[in-house]
């Protein structure tokens, strides 16, 4: 804040303005004459960037000259003026006054320190104040994060010229976590962010909102060692954040980051900029003018700046054209050629989702450019891979057949280099911004799907502890109707089985036996052999699970709904028609309950129960294929011999695992504890079940090879009143379930 006045200019010889200046240093703090030889350093200061022998600026704690020096324009034009400067809190009137000594011109500077509670009252001291910070803080402040905001930047910090450490941080993916878990996520990872920062940097440091999810950081007086080290330190503390009520959401920020001198704010930022969006390419990355830093637990290692991050595979018959388009899109890819096709899926099979983008033009020996879509479209790779079509051919037809087998873009020859440059760019960043968000929703459906999974393993575990089958048993039967699908799609196309398809079985698989829970724990648990009347008993709980389902009226379209129903009712069903409850043969018998059923039957198999020891793997192979535990789907057979191995190894490593858990003692006095609560909670939940009329008397039927899943069904008490009851049970978990898949 200045003033000027024209006052008559002071003449007086050397001996009085000694004099005069006494007599004034008892009034103001400091007095001192500056001359014509330092307003020429100062001048040429600014020109030429030479020190000023004469830093009369060092008083306010500057290292350069004041950009309103009011004594400078005084020398000019020799009128007086006034302005306030500030130190800390503190107020100084600055008066500069034009006089002659013996004919030579001088400014003579008067400061003196100001007693603000003197100069206005409580409210003009109010109002001085704001004025004097902006006139308003709200002016400046930007109002979700409380930093300063982008006009404090353009009328504030712009055109200063300030030793300082300028660098510009833009969150990664900022959009992609609006849209994915709407704004007011968006908002806490902003105020996340700008916590993090602060906690990171000096109070004299500055912290603008630049953009939408950009932020600028000013630090003056920092050593180029120090500035580094909290770029980095500010990095590392955003991607080890955690959001509160967003778990999966993993933030990242890239940070572009100079040092500037006499430069303006402006400048460097712009300088900062460009090391920011070279950051963005590989994200969560720190880049500045010696070099890139890359955080990974905790550690950083400086990386090549000039690394090149995407590789991209040409492929032309013309060397000439190989050249133009390496050329045209620059040394910052690496970069693989294919002469024709072949090579191509060659280099496609060794690269993977190594190769970023692939160039491929139309017209080319040995196999051309529409024969590469055909094989990238059947083994999937066009779907992580993208395609820019680069061709003479500029017909319709062919451009819209490019299209339709999944390229990305078409580019017509002659080239432009900028167009072929910026679409590589655009198209390679589309992926990853792809792929990112594949990832973040995968990780929620995950999240989901574990909930869904978990409470109907609940469920099943129910029906397990009743039935006194091992605990793994129903994570068996997912492993291996899992297994069983993977096989039979790679098989036969006879079944259509989408990978959703897979995904419903194999959860409703769970729910296989969930009849029995009608069932009397004297049937399900008998040691010996059932009687022929205890036998069709127990084959009851086919139906019972499958009545339970269908009573849950407001789900009986839902898929899950209808593939557990399935399984439930003709899970025990066989191929020759031998089955139960239904008879059903051949094709009749769904899918999804002809997997479970072969499943269940190898589990039963190798699995100990009460009424029979467990047979080996190749004991269970042999019996299933010979038919002695009925008969089955022969391409589902041979798919159980296509997988054996496999299935061999997953059952040894549960076994291997349980082993080791039982060597460790806190690990077994958990699972006690657990074990006592899960008894008491699926007592409490059965104990109304049992039948007052069990009976076990009479062993009347061999039923040593009959091993129908691990147990067989049947409950002739079984009343109306409890199947509701457990058909709303049921109906509350999958309501759960729903509600989830819906959300």
């Amino acid at each position: 804040m200045s003033a000027e006045s024209t006052e008559e200019k002071d003449v007086m010889s050397g001996p009085e303005a000694e004099e005069f200046i006494e007599e004034l240093k008892k009034v103001f703090s400091i007095v001192r004459l500056l001359d014509k030889d330092n307003f020429e350093h100062m001048e040429r200061h600014y020109n030429e960037h030479v020190e000023v022998p004469c830093q009369c600026y060092e008083i306010w704690k500057k290292k350069s000259p004041c950009e309103n020096c009011i004594s400078t324009k005084t020398f000019a034009d020799g009128k007086q003026r006034t302005k306030l400067e500030f130190i800390d809190s503190k107020i100084y009137q600055v008066i500069s006054r034009y006089i002659e000594i013996d004919g030579k011109p001088y400014v003579m500077e008067l400061v003196s320190q100001l007693d603000e509670n003197s100069l206005v009252d409580a409210d003009g001291r109010k109002r001085l104040l704001k004025k004097l910070a902006g006139y308003n803080k709200e002016l400046y402040t930007d109002v979700l994060t409380g930093t300063y905001n982008r006009r404090y930047y353009e009328e504030q910090l712009k055109m200063m010229r300030e030793a300082a450490g300028v660098a510009m941080i833009v969150l990664d993916d900022f959009k992609m976590y609006n849209d994915t878990y709407g704004h007011k996520a968006g908002d806490r990872v902003l105020d996340t962010t700008v916590q993090i920062i602060r906690s990171c940097i000096r109070k004299s440091d500055i912290l603008v909102r630049y953009g939408g999810d950009e932020f600028l950081l000013i630090l003056p007086d920092i050593e180029e060692k120090n500035f580094v080290e909290r770029l980095k330190k500010i990095q590392e503390e955003i991607h080890k954040s955690q959001i509160p009520g967003y778990t999966k959401l993993q933030l990242s920020v890239s940070i572009g980051g100079v040092l500037t001198d006499r430069e303006t704010v402006e400048s460097a930022v712009n300088r900062a900029d460009r090391f920011m969006y070279q950051a963005k390419i590989q994200k969560n990355m720190v880049v500045t003018e010696d070099g890139a830093f890359q955080g990974s637990n905790g550690s950083f290692a400086i990386l090549n700046r000039k690394r090149k991050n995407h590789r991209v595979l040409i492929v032309d018959d013309s060397e000439m054209n190989r050249f133009l388009l390496r050329e045209m899109i620059g040394p910052e890819f690496e970069i693989l050629e294919a002469e024709n096709g072949a090579e191509c899926l060659d280099m496609l099979r060794r690269y993977g989702t190594g190769i970023s983008l692939v160039l491929l033009d139309i017209v080319m020996p040995v196999m051309d450019g529409f024969e590469v879509l055909e094989k990238m479209n059947k083994n999937h790779w066009i779907d992580d891979i993208p395609v820019i079509m680069i061709s003479s051919e500029d017909s319709a037809a062919f451009i819209r057949r490019a299209y339709d087998m999944g390229v990305s873009d078409y580019i017509s020859r002659p080239f432009d280099a900028q167009v072929v440059y910026r679409r590589v760019m655009n198209t390679i960043k589309l992926y990853a911004r792809q792929r990112r968000l594949i990832n973040l929703v995968t990780d929620q459906v995950y999240e989901k799907e574990k909930n869904n999974r978990m409470m109907i393993g609940i469920l099943s575990e129910i029906v397990e502890f009743r039935n006194g089958e091992s605990g793994p048993h129903v994570l068996h039967i997912n492993m291996m109707t899992e297994l069983l699908l993977e096989e039979l799609v790679r098989k036969t196309d006879l079944y259509n089985l989408t990978w959703n398809d897979r995904l419903l079985i194999t959860t409703a698989s769970s729910l296989h036996d969930i009849g029995k829970i009608g069932i009397p724990e004297s049937i399900l648990n008998k040691p010996g052999k059932l009687t022929k009347e205890e036998f069709e008993e127990m084959k009851k709980h086919t139906l019972i699970g499958a009545s339970m389902l269908k009573n849950l009226g407001m789900y009986q379209n839902e898929p899950l709904m209808e593939t557990a129903y399935q399984i439930c009712r003709w899970h025990h069903e066989r191929y020759d028609g031998k089955g139960y409850p239904d008879g059903l043969a051949g094709e009749q018998i769904p899918i999804s309950a002809q997997v479970v059923s072969l499943a269940d039957v190898y589990d039963a198999l190798v699995s100990e129960r009460v009424y029979k020891k467990a047979y080996s793997h190749d004991t269970a192979l042999q019996m299933i294929l010979n038919g002695e535990c009925g008969t089955f789907n022969p391409i589902l057979l041979e798919c159980l011999k296509s997988i054996h191995e496999i299935v061999r190894h997953e059952y040894e490593k549960e076994a291997s695992k349980s082993k080791d858990a039982e060597k460790t003692e806190d690990v077994v006095a958990r699972q006690q504890q657990y074990e006592k609560t899960k008894e008491y909670f699926f007592k409490s939940i059965s104990k109304d079940i049992k039948n007052p009329q069990e009976d076990s008397s009479g062993l009347t039927e061999d039923t040593g090879k009959n091993f129908e899943g691990g147990g067989i069904t049947g409950y002739a008490g079984w009343s109306d009143k409890k199947e509701s009851q457990y058909s709303i049970c049921i109906g509350k978990t999958l309501k759960y379930q729903q509600d989830n898949k819906r959300k």
